[in-house]
């Protein structure tokens, strides 16, 4: 996937754990999206772990992962945020 395919498949997961988990942290569409392919790399990592597969392409499988990691890395930076 080139970059624009990046940044709009981590646009949607951004919003998508937004939605799942509302927290305090700032950010706009560049934020959101920045999220989302960070959690993406997240989500490929943990799916990889646990042997469900990598974020490979535009699928349900690694949306999901991409949506997973996101969650993972907004409940991490809410927990460091707290503190």
């Amino acid at each position: 996937m080139g970059f624009l395919s990046w940044a709009l498949f981590g646009l949607i997961a951004g919003v998508v754990a937004r939605m799942i988990v509302p927290s305090s942290q700032p950010g706009g569409c560049i934020m959101t999206a920045i999220l989302g392919v960070v959690g993406a790399a997240i989500g490929g990592w943990i799916g990889t772990q646990l042997g469900w597969g990598t974020v490979q392409g535009f699928d349900i499988r690694s949306l999901g992962l991409a949506i997973l990691g996101a969650i993972v890395l907004l409940l991490v930076l809410e927990a460091i945020r707290r503190r």
